[in-house]
């Protein structure tokens, strides 16, 4: 397990450096989300817990941190999220507060881990927010 989180934090930082071009991933807006969850996609929040409580979720968004405070990789992501998307074909969208984390998640998820149909919410839950869309506390 170590060996993964070594892995992701490390290409984390490169790609961070790196000034990544056109992403392997799909950027979507907020209708493009909303349609991902009319279909039944699944939805994953990356944010602390404390973002969660000061914001609140996209109403059925599956709550699982990937960058503690302090910039670490929480050791428990990996575990659930592959218990909620069972495969790499799965198709899946990331949210976090502006699209940066999920970004570099997602990048990951594709390059390093081969998953193939990853969504990132492009400007997060302050674009959904801002937007009047629904919000679950």
């Amino acid at each position: 397990m170590f060996d993964k989180l070594f892995r992701i934090a490390a290409a984390a930082l490169l790609l961070a450096l790196a000034g990544c071009g056109e992403p392997p991933y799909t950027n979507i807006d907020n209708a493009q989300l909303q349609k991902l969850m009319d279909q039944g996609v699944p939805v994953i929040d990356i944010r602390t817990s404390n973002e969660w409580r000061q914001t609140g979720i996209v109403p059925g968004s599956h709550k699982i941190t990937f960058f503690e405070e302090g910039g670490r990789v929480n050791p428990e992501f990996f575990r659930r999220f592959e218990a909620i998307v069972t495969s790499p074909e799965e198709p899946f969208a990331l949210i976090c507060r502006t699209g940066n984390r999920t970004s570099s998640l997602a990048r990951i998820l594709v390059q390093e881990m081969g998953y193939n149909q990853v969504s990132n919410v492009q400007r997060g839950i302050t674009h959904w927010i801002s937007s009047g869309l629904p919000i679950s506390r």
